[in-house]
């Protein structure tokens, strides 16, 4: 009988957030494919999201296949490990499967193309189709609103969705089911696999507010005693051992006693929003496993269910409510955030949670996404194959790590992987399949290392030992501070044991340099956020001074670098009429961006950095018939400058910027003509996209190197 594969990823969930897992949150549905499944304790991944993808669709080591970082970043030739794209030499699942006869489908989050590939024009050789599979829905980069998601359907962009009570999580799945009618209807007796890669539980935490609503109260006791919690029904259930003992709390991370009143409420609500975002996401994957039962597939399908990595850092210490404070290194505060407090979770919002309850996710562990300590990269892992699974409900305790689930899987559907994949020589397969644990639940580990580095960030376990450098940016490598690990007596590793045994932290030191060689992990490279500004040499966009955009041209994230630059945005349009108003060029959206626009006959920009607005509204009108109108921004100094207006070349207004963002405008895209998704500005909200009624010629950007 035929084995069909489907692959169940969440993103940014820790290791205890599950009820399976030790949580109060409600997963009855998740929960039920660990009770007829297998679940593992001593699972891991790399601290990132793209990397592990890379990994996972793989079954090789991230840096080898050049994925060292966010797909964000390539940083060139000279350091293959860090090109933000999967090499040709490492074929993916889907890439192999499709060899054997599989129909592939993807459904969510991709995040393994470069950005200056997540185009309309492409190139498409690394989107999801240019990887193997035969359908793809989903969006390209690292999150998206689950509201309005920027979404891309094979190879094109499609309009966000009109619903009223539209959520992303639903559509991917009601997408999911789809392609599986679709090919179960035609192609029954092919085998299938299904990539369905949700947005949840990444930020922006979004879900109606009747999920939110069934977790109130239920965090009143804060994240001190939620821990304990935990912790106690892990020990229960097997997944800590009984002697497991809780990390202290993660450094900045207050008591929860010591917190005011406020700062209850409001951490509360974020919590509360994260819970039912969790339940909300659980309900998509029981529908989807429904489905799977109505059609009579789901006992010959092999479901493999993770997250990518730990709970995320990314909320800061009080939590956000938009995304670009935390990527341009923006503080917020608890009085910026109050008032917003009824809107977490909504349309108005795109939150985060504070690291207090991101510890809380990683319970037993201490740290975060993007650390090598355990919080960053011990997740859960579930196995769900009814027609292969004996010992259902058992816990297994085998070291393993991301890279060994495809060779699993390939060992399971009985799949050889090809030595060459359109002509191009496969690199091997780096991890080892785990299906001798299906029936040997005290069988030995067959990894026996495994080394980790992310952003600086070093580690490797070896043989029930770990050893953990902890690196702060900026600073020589030399000066990293090693701490060392029994991982067999030490669950939670809150006993460092480097002094006791330096011999052995040695040891692990050498094999990490090692491995990192062997893997090609080096050079190491200790930026983060602020490569979200970088233009890599292979950037044939965004690398250019002079960018023209023309009307009709579809969103999209390859938007101008104007970071920290003087830049000139020229745009001659015709206005048969004085009513031809709407939006000539927008980039961003309600939380950070700009626009240029014709509202009343009047040119206005404005530029919203983070919650502050910079608006210049022209002191004439916009004439009827051709003109050309411009917005030049000069600067002046460090991340400021002044902005000015011109209609014919004449000066039509000014405004001193003395904040711009450093790093990343948005997680939007840019629009010509219309404002297509969330829109920037407050002044043409709810005129659907407020397109531009004239005529445009073209819109040009010129930058300046500063």
């Amino acid at each position: 009988m035929k084995t069909n594969i489907v692959y169940i990823v969440l993103d940014d969930m820790g290791y205890s957030d599950l009820g399976c897992y030790g949580s109060e949150v409600m997963t009855p549905n998740i929960d039920k494919l660990a009770q007829n499944g297998l679940r593992y304790n001593n699972f891991h991944v790399t601290p990132l999201c793209s990397p592990t993808r890379a990994s996972l669709l793989t079954g090789r080591n991230h840096h080898s296949v050049g994925m060292g970082l966010l797909s964000n970043f390539d940083l060139g030739p000279d350091v293959p490990s860090t090109r933000g794209k999967i090499t040709p030499s490492a074929g993916t699942i889907a890439e192999i499967l499709k060899e054997n006869d599989f129909s592939n489908y993807a459904v969510g989050k991709w995040h393994l193309t470069p950005m200056y590939e997540e185009t309309p024009a492409g190139p498409f050789h690394n989107w999801p189709l240019g990887k193997g599979f035969d359908r793809y829905y989903g969006f390209l980069d690292g999150m998206t609103d689950q509201y309005v998601p920027t979404l891309v359907y094979d190879n094109h962009s499609v309009e966000p969705a009109k619903k009223a009570d539209y959520h992303l999580s639903e559509d991917l799945v009601d997408q999911g089911i789809n392609f599986i009618a679709d090919h179960s209807s035609i192609h029954p007796e092919k085998p299938f696999f299904l990539y369905l890669a949700f947005g949840a539980q990444h930020s922006p935490h979004q879900v109606p507010k009747r999920y939110i609503e069934q977790y109130k109260g239920v965090y009143s006791k804060g994240w001190d005693q939620i821990r304990e919690d935990r912790l106690a029904r892990q020990k229960e259930l097997g997944i800590a051992p009984l002697d497991a003992e809780l990390c202290e709390r993660n450094p900045g991370v207050k008591a929860w006693d010591s917190l005011s009143s406020d700062e209850k409420r409001l951490y509360e609500r974020f919590q509360e929003t994260y819970a039912g975002f969790l339940t909300h996401t659980d309900e998509q994957i029981g529908r989807f496993i429904s489905y799977l039962e109505a059609i009579d597939q789901l006992d010959n399908t092999l479901i493999v269910f993770l997250s990518d990595n730990g709970a995320s850092q990314e909320g800061e210490f009080d939590g956000i409510i938009e995304q670009s404070s935390y990527f341009n290194g923006i503080p917020t505060s608890i009085e910026s955030l109050l008032p917003h407090i009824d809107e977490i979770g909504g349309k108005n919002t795109q939150p985060n949670y504070p690291r207090g309850w991101a510890q809380v996710s990683n319970t037993p562990f201490k740290f975060y996404k993007q650390t090598t300590f355990d919080g960053g990269i011990h997740v859960p892992l579930i196995y769900h194959y009814p027609n292969r699974i004996k010992e259902k409900g058992t816990i297994k305790k085998q070291f393993h790590h991301v890279i060994d689930i495809t060779p699993t899987v390939l060992d399971l559907a009985e799949v050889t992987p090809p030595e060459t994949i359109k002509g191009i020589k496969q690199m091997p397969l780096h991890g080892v399949s785990m299906q001798y644990t299906f029936d040997h639940s005290d069988a030995d580990t067959k990894r026996h290392s495994q080394y980790f580095l992310m952003a600086g960030q070093r580690a490797i376990w070896h043989d029930g030992w770990k050893a953990i450098s902890f690196h702060t940016k900026g600073t020589p490598f030399e000066e990293d501070i090693w701490s060392l690990y029994n991982t067999n007596e030490d669950f939670a590793q809150n006993h460092d044991v480097a002094s006791t045994y330096p011999e052995k932290l040695h040891e692990l030191q050498k094999l990490w340099l090692e491995e990192a060689e062997k893997y090609n992990a080096l050079p190491l490279i200790d930026k983060t956020i602020e490569l979200f500004a970088y233009v890599s040499p292979e950037d044939k966009v965004r690398s250019r001074n002079e960018i023209t955009y023309y009307p009709g041209m579809s969103h999209n994230l390859a938007a101008p670098p104007i970071y920290n630059r003087s830049y000139t945005i020229t745009i001659p349009i015709d206005r048969p009429a004085d009513e031809k108003n709407g939006v000539l060029i927008a980039h961003g959206n309600q939380y950070s961006g700009y626009t240029l626009y014709i509202q009343n006959s009047r040119l206005i920009y404005e530029y919203n950095f983070v919650g502050t607005l910079y608006k210049i509204e022209s002191s004439m009108k916009v004439p009827v018939g051709v003109s050309t109108v411009q917005f030049e921004f000069l600067k002046t100094g460090l991340l400021q400058g002044k902005g000015t207006l011109l209609i014919n070349g004449e000066n039509a207004g000014e405004v001193e910027m003395p904040n711009t963002l450093p790093f990343l405008i948005s997680i939007e895209g840019i629009d010509v003509g219309r404002d297509a998704y969330i829109p920037v500005s407050k002044n043409y909200a709810g005129k659907d996209d407020f397109a531009f009624s004239g005529k445009i010629q073209k819109v040009e950007f010129i930058l300046q190197n500063d």
